[in-house]
């Protein structure tokens, strides 16, 4: 995965990433297409599709480092769904999973990838509701 650091944001893609999340079966009873964003695609077999130049602010609360780069793009991504009233709240708990999975799959540690799960459950609820205000936009150059 290849990054730049952003102004407003701490990065941004440089090229797109692909996942397949864990999290769709249950979409898929809800939503028959694809959940589609102008950065991020959610397709109903379970691909999160993530642009090149969509930007995130990295993992809140710990050292932004290469085993938790991707985890914290797809949980960012998965919550600025939730945000914008694409994916329902009721899956903030799997993006919250999907998160750990990441991170373990990235090699971080099973009781820091816990740590880091059970923060963002205590602490990021208010990171995926609605926003009144967004956070700032990408500039095209």
């Amino acid at each position: 995965m290849i990054y730049r650091i952003l102004d407003g944001y701490k990065y941004e893609l440089a090229e797109p990433v692909i996942v397949q999340t864990g999290i769709l079966e249950q979409v898929c009873q809800l939503h028959s297409e694809e959940l589609d964003h102008l950065y991020i695609r959610l397709h109903a077999d379970g691909q999160l599709f993530i642009n090149k130049r969509y930007a995130w602010d990295g993992a809140s609360g710990i050292p932004d480092n290469k085993n938790v780069m991707r985890a914290s793009l797809v949980h960012d991504a998965l919550y600025q769904l939730m945000r914008e009233g694409l994916l329902d709240r009721e899956f903030r708990e799997a993006a919250d999973d999907e998160l750990r999975q990441i991170c373990l799959e990235d090699g971080v540690g099973k009781f820091s990838a816990w740590c880091i799960w059970k923060a963002v459950r205590l602490f990021a609820e208010k990171a995926s509701l609605p926003e009144k205000k967004p956070r700032g936009q990408i500039v095209e150059i």
